[in-house]
Parts: structure tokens; C-alpha cells; sequence
């Protein structure tokens, strides 16, 4: 079975909207889970990349230090010896290379719907006016119907625990997010936090996180 729910997280980091909105945003992230985790008990653990080509990595383990912190809180601990570890945690992120979206920013008739006083004789760039007819600019003013073009990216954080012993699966986590920013540094975070609201979570839960940005000062 499935569950769904809504859940509200502070985190330490906010959204530059890159000039769609001069305001913080906060993060939203969709989550799904599935895990037989033992309670925890001081079990240890060790964090790794599932790309083994960021081993090494001082990024990676910035991210993995941020993992370990969480595991610490949640009861675990992290081993000073990662081959004498308990558990094996794996750490995946990435974020694509954004889709392009159109938005109105006027107050006018839509021009990509049927407008029977709009012919479109003129479009001039991102930015740009239609203008004839009812969209006249000497009609009604500039920038009356103005849209601009901007970019959404999907990003995404995968974490697997296995038992070190035999490599059981014990832990499977997803978390997914849209935004207009593709830094790593703003996003993984957000997803891991995303990722940790509840852990581990019940066995098939699926939720929507959100999490609020830091308060302006």
C-alpha cells in the first residue's frame, strides 16, 4: 500500500528565483521510500557514491558529511573505518538540463489562445508585442502584453542503505524536486533534508515535503 501525505521542514537555505520573483521560495520535493530498517542502535555506517567516479570528491563529501549528520541524529553512527562499517550507504544526485517555459507577465488577452480580435502580425523576441488590433500599444500602453522564457530543471537525490554483510537492501529513497535553480550546492541539500523529513518512514510512503527558506534578517 501507498501513503500519501504533506509534510512542512525549516531548512538553512533559500531560492534565488533569478529574477522571477525578488522573494524566497520555498523548496518543494516529492518523496518516496521503502525500507525494513532495523531500529536504530548504534549500528555503523559508512557513506559512498553510487557513481564511484566521484569518489574523492571534496563536493561529494560535503554531501556525504550532510548524510552522515543525519544518520548520527537519527541513532547510527558513522564508522572511522568505512570497511568495518555495518551499513553501506549509497549517495546519488543529479539535475537535468532545465525544460523552457513561456509566461504571460501582461495583463492582455493570451495570443497562443483564440482571440478573435487578435491577428498576429508582429512578435518580437521573449520580450516582445502583439500588435494589432486589440493589442494595439497605443491602445493600451507598453508592455501590456509582455511574456518572457525561463527555465525549469528537474533534480533528483537517491540514497540506498544495504547491510554490509551480505548486501541486503534495507533502505530505498527518492526525492524529486522542479526549480528554477541548478545548483547542486542549493539543491542537494534541500533534497536531503526533503529525504530525512520522518526517516525512514513506512514501507511504500510516498509524501510531499516542503521546505521553508531561511528567514530574511
Amino acid at each position: 500500500m501507498t501513503f500519501k501525505r504533506t509534510l512542512l521542514i525549516a531548512a538553512a537555505s533559500a531560492l534565488a528565483l533569478g529574477g522571477l520573483s525578488a522573494c524566497s521560495t520555498s523548496f518543494k520535493a516529492d518523496v518516496a521510500r521503502f525500507q525494513q530498517l532495523p531500529p536504530a542502535q548504534g549500528q555503523s555506517f559508512t557513506v559512498q557514491p553510487a557513481d564511484q567516479r566521484l569518489a574523492g570528491s571534496l563536493e561529494f563529501q560535503h554531501y556525504a558529511d550532510l548524510v552522515a549528520q543525519r544518520l548520527t541524529d537519527q541513532g547510527y553512527t558513522r564508522a572511522t573505518d568505512p570497511a568495518a562499517a555495518q551499513l553501506v550507504v549509497q549517495l546519488d544526485y543529479d539535475v537535468d538540463r532545465g525544460t523552457q517555459r513561456i509566461r504571460s507577465t501582461g495583463f492582455g488577452r493570451d495570443p497562443f489562445f483564440y482571440d478573435p480580435f487578435f491577428y498576429p502580425g508582429y512578435y518580437r523576441g521573449w520580450r516582445g508585442r502583439y500588435m494589432m488590433g486589440w493589442n494595439d500599444p497605443f491602445l493600451w500602453g507598453p508592455g501590456y502584453n509582455d511574456i518572457e522564457s525561463y527555465l525549469v530543471y528537474q533534480s533528483r537525490l537517491n540514497m540506498r542503505i544495504n547491510r554490509a554483510a551480505d548486501g541486503e537492501p534495507l533502505f530505498e529513497g527518492t526525492a524529486r524536486a522542479q526549480s528554477v535553480s541548478n545548483k547542486l550546492t542549493y539543491l542537494v541539500p534541500n533534497l536531503i533534508d526533503a529525504l530525512f523529513t520522518g526517516f525512514p518512514g513506512r514501507n511504500g510512503e510516498e509524501i510531499k515535503v516542503t521546505v521553508a527558506p531561511e528567514p530574511r534578517k
